[in-house]
């Protein structure tokens, strides 16, 4: 996941509201979203990896992840991933799971880390020296850096999603779907270079090698019910398939 943006328990009647954009290579094999053979967990997957960047369960927990742009990476360091379906598969509050990662950070790649249930919801990064916290109601966020940091394409899309948190789920593909760059001048520098800076400031990014592969929203009432869907797209950022799945499922 590569920009991400939500309202949580922005409004009386919805728990969540989320949207985002998946950014990856387009030859890196991935399955659908769906819900995975044995397991409560509706995502898509990595099947490279085995993980996810964004999942639900059947009690509208939930976890999503973004890869941090920049810094050292360990020598062999485990799938990030992993930690969603990990969160899932346990009961742990957001609190005590996101402090039990805080304590292995260190062995990751780069990465901020979004989790939560029916009560709260806990955000980490571990590129940040602060540690894991509690979010209050509001909206964030989140791309490849920590959190509401103000790169053009996610203040864009944040702002976007304000104007738009009573909105239906299709009408919400429609925030992430911008594919005009930021200006120079705006641009973050996180060691990549002005051109590639350039092609990633774009809340959907197309690119023939890598860009948005997928767009996901999810929409949740109040006591956890509503809608996880899923737009996909090909090299030319055309589409290329598209699910959508219930909460709780019947």
């Amino acid at each position: 996941m590569c920009l991400l943006v939500l309202a949580w328990r922005a409004t009386a009647d919805r728990r969540l509201v989320l949207i985002a954009n998946r950014d990856e290579l387009h030859a890196r094999p991935t399955a659908a979203l769906d819900w995975w053979p044995g397991r409560a967990l509706l995502a898509g997957r990595d099947l490279s990896a085995g993980g996810t960047w964004l999942a639900l369960d059947q009690a509208g927990r939930f976890g999503a992840i973004t890869n941090f742009r920049g810094g050292p990476v360990p020598t062999a360091p485990p799938s990030r991933g992993t930690l969603i379906p990990r969160f899932l598969a346990g009961t742990e509050p957001p609190a005590a799971f996101l402090a039990a990662v805080a304590a292995e950070g260190e062995r990751y790649a780069g990465f901020s880390l979004l989790v939560g249930d029916a009560d709260t919801l806990g955000y980490y990064c571990n590129r940040e020296a602060a540690a894991p916290r509690l979010l209050a109601p509001g909206l964030y966020g989140l791309s490849n850096a920590t959190l509401d940091a103000p790169w053009p394409k996610l203040v864009r899309s944040r702002a976007r999603l304000a104007g738009a948190l009573g909105a239906p789920p299709e009408a919400l593909f429609g925030i992430l779907e911008d594919r005009s760059r930021a200006p120079d001048a705006e641009l973050p520098e996180t060691g990549v270079g002005l051109e590639v800076e350039r092609r990633l400031s774009a809340p959907f990014i197309v690119d023939p090698v890598y860009g948005t592969r997928s767009t996901s929203v999810v929409v949740l009432d109040a006591a956890g019910r509503g809608t996880v869907s899923e737009r996909r797209f090909d090299p030319a950022g055309q589409p290329a398939g598209a699910r959508q799945f219930q909460l709780p499922d019947a």
